[in-house]
């Protein structure tokens, strides 16, 4: 089984968590990978699309080919795999409205010339079912021989609220800032730590700015003494995957979310973290677990059974191939090129 995956960057967050980190189980099974970005320039075009009748199946992580060039996919690609994590049919949260008739076109464009497609969550997959029924959902998931335990201090000066993202999410987090001013306010010993590439500034609480690196992931999310992740009610949220609580979790740190989407599957409130939806909500959860280092850890420690028992490569990674596995047995649709 030949399997050529097309993804969105090599340093990209669901490239790594939804693909690269499965190569390695895949390819001690037998599958011969190659992974590529996607063609951008004509050459780079004119060399894929004579290249696809190469493949068995053709992995696309997230992005969906427009027309002519998904026709054009169709006809070359023996079979097509569509991997998606976000809510792609829709504009995202800081958009005035949702609705997009154009993302919604493609997205179903891609979905109904799909042999097989892989959801991200529940939700995605509720959107895939109406237009094709082979759809199956595989949650992000992190390598748990990598993200190891943190260790709990007994008695410590600071406590970090820990926030780790790209800054195409960062404004969740900026419209805390006010919740971060009253923490600040309440304990002097609290400060806020953001892992990005884009910052912002606060009065009353400490910034730690740190810009993310693959060597210090880890190590940074092990640093958090509380992990973040507020998001809006929102078909955009709606679709997320909780990669954020997945890591936080993934090394035993509470977590306080905004109960939306696959948030509420991720944490169950009171035990492995907090919902919070009001400011008043925030501040009140977020200064408990300031103040109560045992309850950080009891949460800490639950959390990180709830990921081991699903979120993890080793779980995942096995679907992932049975998958391929039962693509293979489809028909082969595409016409080999000249």
């Amino acid at each position: 089984m030949k399997v050529l995956f097309l993804i969105q960057g090599f340093s990209v967050a669901a490239s790594r968590y939804r693909v690269l980190q499965y190569i390695p189980y895949l390819e001690s099974k037998g599958v011969e990978a190659e992974v590529s970005l996607y063609p951008r320039t004509l050459k780079e075009n004119f060399r894929f699309f004579n290249q696809l009748s190469r493949y068995d199946i053709v992995f696309l992580q997230r992005k969906r080919f427009n027309q002519p060039r998904l026709g054009l996919l169709r006809r070359r690609a023996k079979r097509i795999l569509y991997d998606f994590d976000d809510s792609v049919m829709y504009r995202n949260s800081k958009a005035k409205d949702p609705i997009s008739s154009t993302r919604r076109r493609r997205f179903v464009q891609m979905v109904k010339n799909s042999d097989f497609i892989i959801a991200g969550n529940e939700f995605l997959k509720s959107q895939v079912l109406p237009l094709n029924r082979n759809v199956e959902v595989i949650p992000t998931a992190i390598d748990q021989e990598r993200y190891h335990l943190k260790t709990y201090p007994v008695q410590q000066e600071r406590v970090t609220l820990g926030w780790i993202g790209d800054h195409g999410s960062i404004h969740y987090l900026e419209k805390m800032r006010p919740i971060f001013e009253r923490i600040g306010e309440r304990s002097p010993r609290a400060e806020l730590k953001i892992v990005c590439d884009t910052f912002f500034d606060c009065d009353r609480i400490k910034v730690i700015k740190k810009n993310w690196s693959l060597e210090e992931e880890v190590a940074d999310l092990q640093g958090f003494d509380i992990g973040l992740m507020p998001l809006v009610d929102d078909p955009w949220s709606w679709g997320k995957c909780g990669l954020k609580i997945i890591q936080y979790q993934g090394v035993g740190v509470p977590v306080v979310c905004t109960p939306v989407g696959i948030n509420k599957d991720l944490v169950e409130d009171g035990v492995n973290g907090f919902y919070a939806m009001t400011p008043a909500e925030w501040e009140e959860r977020l200064f408990s677990l300031i103040e109560n280092s045992e309850l950080r850890e009891q949460m800490g420690r639950e959390g990180r059974k709830r990921v081991l028992k699903d979120y993890t490569n080793e779980v995942c990674a096995p679907r992932l191939f049975s998958i391929l596995i039962r693509v293979m047995e489809k028909p082969a649709k595409g016409k080999k090129s000249n």
